[in-house]
């Protein structure tokens, strides 16, 4: 099992989703929960590439964090 860091934004009249470990493996959809789903599809479609070119599956290493400004 691998955990990335996903972010999804709204962009315009849809949401776009990147992994900051995954460079290149991008999603989009029309509402947040089509872009998670089609974010997810692409993250498994992006590791089983690696796989069969025989590339070290990546280590997450993005942190996201919520800061408070007054």
């Amino acid at each position: 099992m691998h955990r990335f860091l996903v972010i999804i934004e709204k962009v315009n009249s849809n949401y776009s989703a990147y992994s900051p470990d995954l460079p290149g493996c991008v999603a989009a959809g029309k509402t947040h929960k089509e872009a998670e789903k089609n974010m997810y599809e692409a993250i498994e479609l992006h590791l089983e590439g690696m796989k069969e070119d025989n590339q070290a599956l990546p280590i997450s290493h993005a942190t996201a964090e919520y800061l408070v400004v007054k």
